[in-house]
């Protein structure tokens, strides 16, 4: 019988005052622990949110809301297995140096700000669809505040659109972000269809454009200009002189030194070449670089570290420098300090024979006040003289104590990268991602094993890890370093929590009165699901940008699973927009990780993020909520 609109919504809150729930007392005690944790991260931020979420888990099991099996179920749980790997195989193109190359190339020669963000949205929105988006943030940062200090912009003028694109780009596909992957496995708890590698694509793929789109034509108008920074980098810093040699497989011979990239590199200066006794100096843009060459620049150390990394490119001063990847990976760079006591005093650095009294070679010299301008082999050394070696991974260790030297350090993040299996390496990740499509689009469609299973997306990734570890892409210890231990535990935690709201009865009570509250405004049955739509996504949203997004996502797919079980609709819709809204974080920096990442390096501060994100907030919003039910009817 077909009932009048009136009627009909009469009817249907009839059915659901039937079906009310009331709030047990497990359910009390699921919603007080998860809104404590909630105050906690906004009220008490020096405390770890790993901590939080964990304390807040074992509230609620010793409480007997979860039994310890259920409490413990978030830490085997496919998706935290699958991020973990994705975070080691990000480190297999790292050390391997295949994100460098992707690096160095993605802002190439452009000589303007708005030529950069162009050259960022092109690499970084396809790249975040694949790669988890933090370390590619983390990779990229250093990238463009280099480019930035070379070119005399602020950082500030770039970090924040790296950060958005990486977000924008990382609702693509089902392995963008951590949060989609998270709530697969949510999904898989509550036996509930999992999404698809592509799936999200037919809405996150606009939504791309879109926030594309707004950060190419609005967001510079918006971005603050830090001209502090600018005065930072004028600071004076320690300069080293350093001479390199280029080998015949180097990839820099043939090239103009402009073409090369060994022009206005940051904080480096390219001052002669001495070509078998032929000094050019100075140097110009135009200038070839050829097989023999041998480079003297002077320069701060982090830049030093990176000539080193150039395949082919080796300090000029010892003539037994490890030149094979396998030999340079056990080596980095140390900085020692030649006390007045040193047997080195008064030789020059060709004449110490570093490698015979130490096992190490002198890449680069720094004198106190002074500029060095000589070659760096005929430097003669005096008391006080820094001095940038090659080691052994245990040099620091062997000579600490050593009255020869005022101070022995390591450097950073200088371990040499393995140029050798770079090809391997990036063989390997694009074939993950194949077996991940074809095991989405084409579940069993081989006879036998488990190769595309639809649940094989952690399997496949381990086995990446292990094929990577296995071709000496990676050591074990990189693989174990590479693990955000924070994030998985944070992820693990809150996974019993969003399982504490589902199983104590407290999600379909926040759901139900969700359903309550809608009704009660009196919108027609045609408007209502569009209506509950959008709260959920609202209220995901908002939470995202107090809380964190896993988190987010753990506590509202229980909710939103709820609130279409209530009001009888398909539930499909909701999921996607929680995974959206828990997604696409850019009104604060505590949000989304990436968006603190760049917070220190580009001198933001909070008002920034609302300043440029809102706008791009509330334009996603709309779309998101016009394309979802378009995609997914109710």
């Amino acid at each position: 019988m077909h009932l009048p609109g009136n009627l009909l919504i009469e009817s249907h809150y009839r059915m659901l005052i039937a079906q009310q729930t009331t709030l047990t007392f497990h359910g009390q005690i699921a919603l007080a622990v998860t809104v404590g944790v909630f105050l906690g991260i906004q009220l008490r931020r020096r405390l770890p949110i790993e901590f939080l979420f964990l304390s807040g888990l074992m509230l609620v099991t010793l409480a007997g809301v979860l039994t310890p099996g259920q409490a413990l179920a978030g830490f085997s749980n496919k998706a935290v297995v699958m991020i973990g790997a994705l975070f080691a195989v990000s480190a297999g193109l790292r050390t391997t140096g295949t994100l460098d190359w992707i690096g160095n190339r993605l802002l190439g020669n452009a000589t303007t700000e708005r030529g950069a963000l162009v050259r960022l949205a092109a690499a970084v929105v396809p790249a975040s669809a694949f790669v988890l988006n933090t370390p590619l943030v983390a990779m990229l940062a250093p990238v463009v505040v280099d480019w930035c200090r070379r070119r005399r912009i602020s950082p500030s003028r770039l970090l924040i659109p790296l950060s958005y694109l990486t977000i924008v780009g990382g609702v693509c596909t089902l392995i963008g972000t951590s949060t989609s992957l998270v709530i697969n496995g949510i999904l898989s708890s509550l036996n509930q269809p999992e999404l698809t590698f592509f799936e999200i694509s037919s809405v996150g793929v606009p939504i791309a454009l879109l926030g594309v789109t707004y950060m190419l034509l609005l967001a510079p108008s918006r971005l603050p200009n830090r001209t502090e920074l600018m005065q930072q980098f004028d600071q004076r810093r320690r300069e080293y002189l350093v001479e390199m040699q280029v080998q015949s497989k180097c990839p820099l011979v043939g090239k103009k030194v402009q073409d090369a990239g060994l022009r206005n590199l940051p904080g480096l200066f390219l001052i002669e070449i001495d070509r078998v006794g032929d000094v050019i100096t100075p140097v110009t843009p135009q200038d070839t670089i050829r097989a023999g060459d041998h480079l003297v620049f002077t320069g701060i150390v982090t830049t030093i570290a990176d000539l080193e990394r150039i395949p082919g490119l080796v300090p000029a001063v010892d003539r037994s420098f490890e030149t094979e990847p396998s030999a340079r990976i056990h080596r980095q760079l140390t900085e020692v300090v030649l006390s007045r006591t040193s047997p080195l005093v008064g030789l020059t650095v060709r004449e110490t024979d570093f490698r015979k009294r130490y096992n190490a070679a002198v890449v680069a010299v720094h004198r106190n006040g002074e500029r060095l301008t000589n070659k760096v082999g005929n430097i003669r050394l005096e008391p006080g003289d820094t001095l940038l070696l090659q080691t052994r991974n245990e040099f620091v260790e062997t000579h600490r104590n050593n009255r020869e030297f005022y101070l022995v350090s390591r450097v950073g993040d200088t371990t040499a990268r393995r140029h050798d299996r770079a090809l391997l390496a990036s063989l390997l990740f694009i074939g993950l991602i194949l077996w991940l499509t074809a095991s989405s689009l084409f579940p069993g469609i081989l006879p036998w094993g488990n190769w595309t299973s639809g649940q094989i997306h952690a399997i496949a990734a381990i086995t990446t890890v292990l094929v990577m570890i296995g071709s000496r892409c990676l050591t074990m210890s990189e693989a174990r370093s590479a693990i955000d231990l924070q994030v998985l535990l944070t992820i693990a935690a809150a996974l019993g929590l969003g399982e504490a709201l589902y199983v104590s009865g407290a999600a379909r009570w926040l759901a139900q009165t969700l359903v309550d509250g809608t009704i009660a405004l009196g919108i027609g049955p045609l408007w209502q699901p569009y209506l509950l739509l959008a709260v959920v996504y609202i209220v995901s949203q908002a939470f995202t940008e107090a809380i964190t997004n896993v988190a987010v996502a753990s506590i509202m797919i229980p909710v939103s699973i709820g609130v279409a079980g209530v009001a009888g609709y398909d539930p499909r819709p909701f999921v996607i927009g929680v995974t959206l809204a828990s997604s696409l974080s850019f009104i604060t920096p505590i949000g989304y990780q990436t968006n603190l990442m760049v917070m220190g390096p580009g001198g933001y501060q909070p008002r920034d993020y609302l300043r440029v994100g809102f706008p791009l907030a509330v334009l996603l919003t709309g779309a998101a909520l016009i394309l979802i039910p378009w995609v997914w009817p109710f």
